[in-house]
């Protein structure tokens, strides 16, 4: 397809777009967009020369709902549709609107730092398994072993790291390896 929308939009901040179809110019076809998720939002294209122009104000984002949406691009024109684009979207949070003590961690930091305070509060403890005895009969308490938890402190560490990657525009595949070939 086009990909007429970028993977996020921030809510609270203007929202443009000038689209270019050249098979549905914009001097004969309307552009519309339309997104299902956690709210319903359509925008309608506005012609600018042949291409098709998307927008919407500061205030009319701040009310969208932030959340993954599914969206549709559809031109139209004496009765015809066809959509040209199809996809999903990710509304981000108005930050200005954020309260304060807010927890903005990813949910693989969250993790990540659960795993390691679950290996710190390990180090003092070494049963692996408990039997308790309730009046319904006996219940066993199994914990994690060490080494599985190692193995996730490096799943996630990795999942952190390619997420500080992708926030500072880096390379999200890790370090960058450069080869020359003669």
């Amino acid at each position: 397809m086009n990909d007429i929308l970028p993977a996020k939009i921030s809510a609270g901040l203007t929202f443009s777009k000038l689209v270019t179809l050249t098979c549905y110019p914009a001097t004969g076809w309307q552009l519309s967009l339309s997104l299902r998720g956690p709210s319903v939002i359509d925008l309608a294209g506005v012609a600018d020369g042949v291409q098709h122009k998307l927008e919407a104000s500061a205030d009319t984002t701040a009310a969208w709902t932030p959340g993954l949406y599914v969206y549709s691009a559809r031109v139209s024109a004496d009765g015809v549709v066809i959509e040209v684009d199809a996809g999903t979207v990710e509304i981000l949070a108005d930050v200005a609107q954020l309260p304060a003590g807010g927890d903005m961690r990813s949910h693989n930091r969250i993790v990540l730092e659960n795993i390691r305070a679950v290996i710190e509060k390990r180090a003092t403890q070494d049963q692996q398994r408990y039997l308790i005895s309730t009046p319904n009969g006996p219940r066993e308490l199994w914990r994690t072993p060490l080494k599985d938890l190692l193995l996730l402190e490096q799943t996630y560490l990795a999942r952190v790291r390619a997420e500080d990657a992708a926030a500072r525009g880096g390379n999200v595949f890790g370090r960058e390896v450069r080869v020359r070939l003669k």
